[in-house]
């Protein structure tokens, strides 16, 4: 059948389960939106910028699997490309759309605005590139092919891909396939994953202290079930790092907690690296993730499972992806009767005579208000470092970045995470720093009637960096805001509930609220300034050392 270019490209996308396309309108991109606009299986949701627009999508990849951001040429690009290169460090598949300039004009080198104004065009595929494992412009005689081998692409590999879509040719008929596009996952050579799943299953059978190790690609990849199952049937203890935390139940008996390194509790650090089969779930050891480079992990008894490939000790085979091991892995092994390990107790309140609101108060009262099926945001510093540490509740969800890193990152992420998954209870918690980076996004989750819960952090600047260097220094400094009219101000019909809590009792009283309230909430808890959970602490002298050197411009306190 015949069909118009923009209207494939839409269908391709509905038929791997995008039913929203964030982004920011630009007339080169207009005529591909207007296609959007008259269709009813898609809908384009406006972000108040491009950054804002590829974090949304980002977090909206984490809960429904992939998504798409549409930008205009050249500004909008290099406004989302920090969030495409966070995608891209976390593993996150985001299908990245850019309306460039008609054809003509491209092949005529036309001096346009949105351009460096000296006729070149392939600057931003260039720039893309880095950040992207698949790039096309699409043209009409290479349409079909293009979107179906970049969208593939960005499946099999789970990040980010870049499509170029000229403004003229959007409406123009091109032949399309009546089937649909099926996104699978790699099969890889029979032989090679039944040769890799007898030996890691013999090298079990074997061992005396087995162990899994769970990083991010065990969720970008759709096998937290599958080792569920395989811990059922063996009895493995398991941690996870950073970025791979709340993948797998934490209030089992066989999590052990989370691993980096030297910074690991020292029953996490035995059952990790004393393991005798160390089965590696797409485990990268980041500076976080190992505790500055201290991870001692035994290569010799170590399964690295990649999403492609494996190695068991210094064997590697090449054609035996993820997913299609752990079915065969699990699919022949026998149940054992390997005892539980005693269960851990969750975290108990403390108890403060102090009523003033602090870190210390503040995390235990959080992580009981936690709920099984929650979707927990960290922002980067001290919320993240603080439910780094917890064991959060069965079947919750928790989105950070920590790899990447980028301050601000969270709050559009709530956007995509929340309008992806309507059912779920969405709590952001977010520092005054990073929510002024980002904060007209707040706008949009008011705006589409969205209702998470924002506990925003306000302790007068940025403490993660104050906790490295610059204690007292000025350009650790922010304006304080008044920061719970702010819903009223981007929405004044908005029926949010807000507090400002500065005591313990306050919080108390103000989560008791929060369980029945049934609405977006907005929550400022102010904490002193140098406050900060006892693990930011510890990680801002690590970082300030590897950073400066052990000579180098520390705070009194940190020397």
């Amino acid at each position: 059948m015949q069909m118009t270019i923009g209207d494939f490209l839409a269908r391709r996308l509905s038929e791997v389960g995008i039913r929203h396309l964030f982004g920011v309108p630009g007339d080169f991109n207009l005529s591909f939106l207007e296609q959007i606009e008259a269709r009813q299986d898609i809908t384009f949701v406006g972000n108040c910028n491009e950054l804002n627009a590829s974090y949304a999508a980002d977090g909206y990849a984490r809960t429904s699997g992939l998504s798409a951001v549409v930008t205009t040429w050249g500004v909008g690009d290099m406004s989302a490309i920090g969030g495409l290169a966070g995608a891209y460090a976390e593993r996150v598949p985001v299908i990245h759309i850019t309306g460039t300039p008609p054809v003509y004009a491209v092949q005529g080198r036309a001096l346009l605005h949105h351009t460096l104004a000296d006729g070149g065009y392939g600057n931003i595929g260039r720039c893309m590139a880095e950040f992207t494992v698949a790039q096309s412009r699409i043209m009409p005689e290479n349409a079909v092919i293009e979107i179906d081998r970049v969208l593939q692409a960005c499946w099999r590999e789970r990040r980010p891909v870049h499509i170029q879509l000229p403004s003229d040719i959007t409406h123009l008929l091109i032949d399309t396939p009546d089937a649909p596009l099926v996104l699978k996952d790699m099969a890889g050579d029979s032989r090679q994953v039944e040769d890799a799943a007898a030996r890691i299953a013999s090298a079990l059978e074997k061992a005396e202290a087995p162990a899994l190790l769970i990083d991010a690609d065990a969720d970008r990849f759709g096998v937290a079930a599958l080792l569920e199952d395989l811990v059922k049937k063996r009895g493995i203890p398991y941690a996870s790092l950073l970025p791979g935390k709340a993948i797998l139940n934490e209030r089992s008996a066989w999590y052990v907690g989370g691993y980096a390194g030297a910074a690991s509790p020292p029953n996490v650090r035995q059952a990790i690296e004393e393991s005798d089969c160390l089965i590696g779930v797409g485990v990268r050891l980041t500076d976080t993730s190992s505790g500055f480079f201290t991870s001692k992990i035994d290569p010799l008894h170590f399964i690295d499972m990649r999403a492609h490939d494996l190695s068991i000790g210094k064997n590697h085979i090449p054609a035996a992806p993820l997913k299609a091991v752990l079915q065969e892995l699990v699919g022949r092994l026998e149940e054992t009767s390997r005892p539980e390990p005693q269960q851990q107790p969750v975290e108990s309140l403390e108890t403060h005579t102090d009523d003033t609101l602090s870190h210390a108060a503040l995390w235990p009262r959080i992580a009981s208000f936690f709920k099984p099926h929650d979707v927990i945001i960290g922002e980067a510093g001290s919320s993240h470092t603080a439910l780094s540490g917890m064991r959060l509740p069965p079947q919750s969800k928790y989105i950070a970045q920590p790899v990447w890193g980028a301050i601000g990152y969270t709050l559009p992420a709530l956007f995509g995470s929340q309008l992806g998954q309507l059912s779920r209870r969405h709590l952001l918690f977010i520092g005054d720093g990073s929510f002024q980076l980002t904060a007209q996004e707040l706008s949009s989750i008011l705006r589409h009637d969205l209702k998470p819960i924002i506990f925003l952090i306000n302790n007068s600047g940025y403490t993660v960096e104050r906790m490295i260097l610059g204690e007292h220094s000025s350009y650790n400094d922010i304006a304080d805001w008044n920061y719970t009219e702010l819903p009223r101000i981007f929405d004044p019909k908005t029926d949010i509930f807000t507090r400002v809590v500065s005591t313990v009792s306050a919080l108390e009283k103000t989560l008791v609220k929060l369980e029945s309230i049934g609405k977006a909430a907005f929550i400022e808890l102010k904490l002193p300034m140098l406050d900060a959970p006892e693990a930011l602490k510890k990680f801002g002298a690590v970082v300030a050392n590897y950073d400066y050197g052990v000579h180098g411009p520390r705070n009194a306190s940190q020397r």
